[in-house]
């Protein structure tokens, strides 16, 4: 829910997939020694059974108890115990599922008990294996990108730091060096990239996710450089000896290497609360495209009757941390739309040029000027209305640009107007729909409004708040008041 990339719940969400497979093979290699049908197990009623509720069971735990968290630093003893402890929260639960069940008596005890030792075996091992592999990309890092702001006599050591114990696989993408002119030179391989008058303008525009600042004793943190990295969005790592307030936002104590630093940022997610979004966003992405398959029927012959050319519209717009991706849409504007936006731009009834609205838009299909100056609004008006047209984003969901619930996604053009705190509104994934929209978008006019939404939104965030929105948001499409 921050400009923070999701690496942290995408790293564990890959040990839980590992932890899921180990303990079905477990499983499966238990229930073929103890029976002579082999690896039949899945067509025996009983086994899937519980087969299904290990499945389902370790996710819970895993959810719930966060197993694999440090899991980069715990050294082989640490790990062997926090495999047992796991495997005997799975055994017992197993063993209280089928009791409850009754089906205890039927079940055999050995495929149980060998199950939770084969579990332990192969877990650990496999853990092993995919941490090692793991340590030897901590060295180049991964998609997250952090901006190292120091000062010039411990620049050289902070970046070996990071490097040895890049746990939260950063990929340094360039040094801010804050007491000296150094910009163009390279200290320990990573190029100096910003001075203290452009450290934060860098952040903003070269799509920085995280900033790291750690300066020499002597050498003053400027609270008002914080705020502007905070207000834009970015998550900021502050070395607990420069720690200074931004108690506004959301700060929590954590690693850096071997720093221990104060990180702010305008809020966070947990890995449950990350992994929940997405379940919800890959639930209703199915749910959608199947309609959008349905709608298609009826849509795609009006415009191709109306407007040759394809019935769908592409656009690059920007998503989270100002990665460019294409929107899908049903094509409600003729072919020149975009060459005829400039002529129209005196019309728009937002307040700025940072988006564009119209009361009666002409280069929408079948509108049409009569020549008594009546306006007609034709079918695709209607579509827009109601929102019809936007139901291909929910393949942008599937895929992962997008949210169910969100921002507005700017384009290219809107976000090269932008100043400091409208980068706020990268700080999360963009939306079908969103606070803006359900809170009356007609009649908001200011750009400044719709900000303070989005970042009022990105703040207050909660799994409950995106389902109130959804709920919301049905309400005003089926009023046609357009919400998403």
């Amino acid at each position: 829910m921050y400009r923070r990339s999701p690496k942290g719940w995408l790293k564990h969400f890959d040990f839980m997939v590992l932890d899921l497979v180990c303990l079905q093979a477990a499983f499966l290699v238990s229930y073929a020694i103890r029976h002579e049908n082999g690896f039949r197990m899945y067509w025996n009623p009983l086994y899937l059974n519980v087969a299904i509720f290990l499945f389902l069971t370790d996710i819970a735990l895993i959810l719930l108890f966060s197993p694999f968290r440090d899991v980069l630093k715990r050294g082989y003893y640490l790990e062997f115990a926090a495999t047992i402890k796991h495997a005997i929260k799975m055994v017992l639960l197993s063993a209280l599922y089928l009791f409850t069940l009754q089906e205890s008596e039927a079940f055999s005890r050995t495929v149980l008990y060998l199950t939770g030792i084969l579990y332990v075996v192969f877990s650990y091992c496999v853990r092993l294996i995919w941490k090692r592999h793991l340590k030897q990309k901590m060295t180049g890092g991964g998609d997250s990108r952090l901006l190292i702001v120091t000062t010039a006599p411990i620049a050289e050591t902070v970046v070996e730091n990071i490097r040895k114990n890049n746990y939260e696989m950063f990929r340094v993408v360039g040094l801010a060096v804050m007491d000296q002119a150094r910009v163009g030179e390279t200290i320990g391989g990573v190029p100096v990239v910003a001075s203290e008058e452009t450290m934060v303008d860098y952040a903003c525009k070269e799509w920085v996710d995280e900033v790291f600042i750690i300066l020499d004793s002597g050498y003053p943190c400027s609270q008002k450089m914080l705020n502007e990295l905070v207000e834009a969005g970015i998550t900021v790592h502050l070395n607990l000896a420069k720690a200074v307030g931004v108690s506004e936002n959301k700060q929590s104590v954590e690693k850096i290497g071997n720093y221990t630093v104060l990180t702010t940022s305008l809020n966070f997610a947990t890995p449950s609360q990350a992994f929940y979004k997405r379940v919800l966003d890959i639930c209703g992405g199915l749910v959608g495209c199947v309609l959008t398959g349905i709608l298609y029927l009826f849509i795609a012959p009006v415009i191709k009757s109306q407007s040759p050319g394809p019935v769908f519209f592409t656009q690059v717009r920007v998503g989270k941390n100002g990665k460019k991706f294409k929107i899908y849409k049903f094509r409600t504007m003729y072919l020149d739309a975009e060459e005829r936006k400039k002529e129209l731009m005196a019309q728009n009834r937002i307040q700025s040029d940072f988006m564009f609205k119209m009361d009666f838009d002409p280069r929408v299909i079948g509108n049409k000027v009569l020549p008594d100056g009546t306006q007609k609004k034709g079918f695709m008006d209607r579509c827009r209305r109601y929102s019809i047209d936007e139901f291909p984003q929910f393949f942008n969901v599937l895929k992962g640009d997008m949210s169910l619930v969100g921002t507005r996604p700017p384009t290219v053009e809107e976000v090269a107007k932008y100043s400091g705190h409208h980068y706020a509104r990268l700080a999360t994934k963009p939306g079908i729909t969103g606070m803006w929209q359900v809170s009356g978008r007609s009649n908001i006019l200011d750009f400044e409004e719709v900000v303070k939404l989005d970042t009022k939104y990105i703040r207050e965030w909660s799994i409950g708040m995106d389902l109130r929105i959804l709920l919301k948001t049905v309400q005003v499409v089926v009023k046609g008041e357009g919400a998403m």
